[in-house]
């Protein structure tokens, strides 16, 4: 990447600071355009989900991964719900969306109750393993919610082949003006997912993330104060793609001894098992933090300090950087170290996510973004005005603090709790013409891959090389934004 006439910049820079400059092309379209990150990880897509409670989960990790990108497990979580949110997202078919199943004496009630934590919005009803029925939130408008599904559900039932295509599942699916249909195992009429018409096309563009087994991608995070070793070994042994060292202030002693002893771990156990697992670790902000952590080492560093939506550190503590700059900055030393970056934070646009690629970042970190859809952990709740939302909250918050502390004496972890650089509720609503993750993958997707053929790129490093960026104004920046109503 370099700047437009060469303008150096007298002061750091925001996304929103700048801007990208067309070049000339011969990238004609955007599915010429390969999105796989150089990082090594094994991703086609350069999305990473923050390692943040309430965004972060095993339906997420799941969802996210079919489509190419991954997400990270929090380090608060205990192990054992890791290792099982770990098994489910390994034992998920890598193309079917995973059905959301009752039995056919479940409850309207506890079946409607299910509905909202997959996009499909629907629940199969299965009975000795095969679908007998569908049910939708249509099916239990005025019933009570103590009759049972069999007495609403409906039993025609389309099913399809897993030997069919993705195109032929979705001509069958408009064939019967449906959205929606169980995949059967072709041979054992067992069920092995679900298809709906938009899953059937974005299956033809999205590759999915995957190990060497054709399993789907996850990773989890570990911090730095207590541990952090043993955890580390567990997480290995039940099959994590990527560790994450974690802590708000990424370039310290603590987190330099934490990396070497977990790389130690990672590289004994690679060392029998022949199978090398990447290490992230941050998060910093500058050159010389980037360098010490690839030099203790780091695979890849996550970059930013303070832009996330949850994050009050800036305004806490005047510590943080603009992220554009912090970017550039980090990923120019990584890459002399052979390392890679992830920026963490900060984006809320499309164009945020293909600026920070273009200024060299392998994968972009993405947490409120993602805290409104279906798939994050929280419940769907409803204001007053009958808008769906999710709850998040920061990772440094005092709710995050206290949940991270839980097995601590009363009186520390009290004292602990006074001390917060985070926003322990906020609701993030759903759009209602995007409330799934998928739906904010296609959107981001389509911006980044339009990026890459303004700047004639057809690789994420080509794009890294070839941007050219300038620097603008408030006005510059309001000028770009579209008007959802008149003047």
């Amino acid at each position: 990447m370099h700047f437009l006439n060469d303008q150096q910049p007298t002061h750091d820079l925001t996304y929103s600071d700048v801007f990208m400059v067309p070049s000339d092309s011969s990238v004609s379209s955007r599915f010429d355009v390969d999105l796989t990150s150089p990082d090594g990880v094994g991703t086609t897509l350069p999305l990473v989900v923050s390692n943040m409670t309430a965004i972060s989960g095993r339906r997420m990790a799941e969802t996210v991964a079919r489509r190419g990108g991954m997400a990270i497990i929090p380090q608060d979580i205990p192990i054992d719900v890791v290792a099982e949110a770990v098994r489910r997202v390994k034992a998920a078919h890598p193309t079917y969306d995973t059905a959301v199943t009752v039995t056919p004496d479940t409850t309207v009630g506890e079946a409607l109750s299910l509905l909202p934590k997959r996009a499909h919005g629907a629940a199969l009803v299965v009975s000795d393993g095969r679908p007998v029925g569908v049910i939708t939130e249509s099916d239990g408008d005025e019933i009570d919610r103590f009759a049972q599904v069999r007495e609403v559900m409906s039993s025609k039932l389309l099913t399809l082949s897993s030997e069919q295509n993705p195109q032929q599942m979705f001509d069958a699916l408009t064939e019967r003006h449906l959205d929606f249909a169980p995949v059967l195992q072709a041979g054992t009429n067992r069920l092995a997912g679900v298809m709906t018409r938009r899953g059937a096309l974005r299956s033809t563009i999205y590759t999915p993330a995957v190990d060497r087994d054709q399993r789907l991608l996850v990773g989890a995070a570990v911090g730095v104060n207590s541990e952090y070793r043993q955890k580390a070994e567990k997480l290995l042994s039940i099959g994590v793609d990527v560790l994450v060292v974690d802590t708000a202030h990424g370039h310290q002693r603590k987190m330099l001894e934490a990396l070497e002893q977990v790389c130690e771990v990672r590289d004994g156990q690679a060392s029998s098992t022949g199978q090398r697992v990447p290490i992230a670790a941050g998060n910093v902000v500058s050159a010389a933090g980037a360098r010490d952590l690839a030099a203790a080492g780091a695979d890849i560093i996550k970059v930013g300090v303070g832009p996330g939506a949850m994050c009050t550190t800036r305004m806490m503590t005047g510590v943080g950087r603009p992220q554009f700059s912090a970017v550039l900055e980090c990923a120019a030393a990584a890459n002399e170290s052979g390392a890679h970056v992830w920026a963490d934070g900060g984006v809320r646009w499309p164009r945020d996510v293909a600026l920070a690629l273009a200024a060299g970042a392998s994968s972009v970190m993405i947490g409120s973004w993602f805290a409104g859809t279906y798939e994050s952990p929280g419940d769907l709740k409803a204001d007053t005005d009958g808008r769906v939302f999710k709850e998040s909250f920061g990772m440094a918050s005092a709710r995050a603090v206290s949940n991270r502390t839980r097995d601590a004496a009363g009186f520390e972890r009290a004292r602990m709790a006074l001390f917060e650089e985070g926003i322990s509720t906020s609701r993030m609503y759903l759009d209602p013409e995007r409330p799934g993750v998928e739906d904010r993958i296609d959107q981001i997707t389509a911006g980044v891959r339009s990026a890459a053929t303004y700047a004639g790129a057809r690789t994420l490093p080509e794009f890294a090389d070839r941007a050219v960026v300038g620097i603008q104004s408030t006005a510059g920046y309001d000028e770009g934004r579209p008007l959802h109503a008149s003047w």
